[in-house]
């Protein structure tokens, strides 16, 4: 009697002991959803606000800046934090942080009270940011940890899509509605996070027990040097390429006007919330290690291709492709983190985070340099080229058994390597 051809990995059940997502995640979900819907309503209203107290361009920029550099400045130290107070203490008091500040920002009477309040908002970030992701992997089994993490990007996704539109009817009433309606929003996470997330010592007896594993051995993991090189690449196409370019290639190259770059984004953004799902699901049964490879080189074909879009139609499908790249992108490094972190999940976390800060600070600076001295495929090329640092990267990652369990540091005492390759009993 024939036997039937084996389905492929990625329809495949995973095999793995958490197949039920526990509730931290869905509660990260909805704060994440939150938190984006408040972000993504501000955004467009804060450089006009910046400019209605006399300043150039240039302090508008700084504006939008010191949220950035205080995040990158403040993440080192958030991995204490946790470990001093815990994920949801942590979490709700950086949300709080950056509602309080965004509230006092819409009633600054000078710009530099605005600046100021934005760094401190920034700080505020960085606390929500490290714990979050920290709670969302340290909650889940790794044979779940893909679909997780996709979920959670799930919620800011569909936020920040729903964010501007309700911040251009905001913005008809007050310029100022935003910053309240973005505080209200985040009051409203932070309350829903003290509430409904659980303490370590509230955890019930069917959590992941994960192994602490030195910081020392987690930087030295193979796995988790490709997700910071790959997070740095996304962080530095994304924000320093996508975000900053396109909208000038849009009016100055293909002669069209600016909404055509919010209908282009939002394509995009559809695309990659629909492909979340699926690409946690490939993270998980197939592995990080081919979803990072993939991803990468998707990501830096789609970015390179995007300075040779003859019309706004296929710059339009290029994007939607950059949007399928990052939905691996923004799933597989943090699995990966996940797995090569175990318990010790603070201060790698924060790491990882800043790799994507650092991309998003320094990646608008050099683009627009090198679009001005060199020209716009020269600015891509380098965009894309980090991408391709990060396949490389990824390729060195151990390979992967997508039947079995991927938490390496609760099964390998020592590595000395460092590779994180996982010890097999056949």
């Amino acid at each position: 009697m024939p036997v039937p051809p084996a389905r492929p990995a990625f329809l495949r059940r995973p095999r793995t002991g958490g197949e039920r997502l526990p509730r931290e995640v869905y509660v990260l979900g909805l704060i994440a959803f939150c938190v984006a819907v408040g972000f993504g309503v501000l955004v467009p209203v804060l450089p006009v606000f910046a400019r209605s107290f006399g300043v150039g361009n240039f302090e508008v920029g700084a504006v939008v800046s010191a949220f950035a550099l205080m995040r990158l400045a403040c993440s080192p130290f958030c991995g204490r934090l946790i470990g001093i107070f815990g994920e949801r203490l942590v979490l709700a008091v950086g949300i709080y942080v950056v509602a309080l500040s965004s509230g006092l920002a819409g009633i600054s009477t000078s710009y530099e009270q605005l600046l100021v309040l934005r760094g401190l908002g920034g700080i505020g970030s960085a606390m929500f940011t490290v714990s979050a992701t920290t709670l969302l992997l340290t909650s889940v089994g790794p044979g779940v940890r893909g679909r997780a993490t996709g979920f959670f990007q799930a919620g800011f996704l569909i936020g920040g899509m729903a964010g501007p539109a309700i911040g251009g009817l905001l913005a008809a009433i007050s310029i100022t509605a935003p910053f309240f309606f973005y505080a209200a929003t985040l009051a409203v996470a932070g309350t829903v996070g003290l509430l409904l997330l659980r303490t370590r010592s509230e955890r019930p007896d069917d959590a992941p027990d994960l192994a602490v594993r030195p910081l020392r051995d987690v930087l030295r993991d193979r796995r988790f040097q490709a997700a910071c090189l790959v997070n740095l690449g996304q962080g530095w196409s994304s924000f320093g390429v996508r975000s900053a370019l396109v909208p000038v290639l849009v009016v100055e190259v293909l002669d069209r006007s600016t909404s055509w770059t919010g209908i282009a984004f939002t394509c995009a953004a559809v695309v990659q919330t629909v492909a979340v799902g699926p690409a946690g699901r490939f993270v998980d049964t197939v592995g990080r290690r081919p979803a990072m490879i993939l991803g990468t080189l998707l990501g830096g074909a789609s970015i390179f291709a995007v300075a040779f879009a003859p019309n706004i139609g296929v710059l339009i499908a290029v994007l939607c492709v950059y949007g399928v790249s990052a939905a691996f992108l923004g799933t597989a490094p943090a699995a990966s983190v996940g797995d090569a972190a175990g318990a010790r999940g603070g201060t790698p976390v924060a790491i990882f985070s800043m790799s994507s800060d650092v991309g998003a600070i320094l990646g608008p600076l050099a683009a627009g340099f090198l679009a001005d001295q060199v020209g716009y495929p020269i600015a891509f090329a380098v965009g894309a080229a980090l991408l391709l640092v990060g396949t490389a990267a990824s390729v060195r990652m151990p390979r992967e058994d997508p039947r079995s369990e991927r938490d390496v540091p609760a099964r390998v005492p020592s590595d000395p390597e460092g590779s994180g390759e996982p010890t097999r009993v056949d």
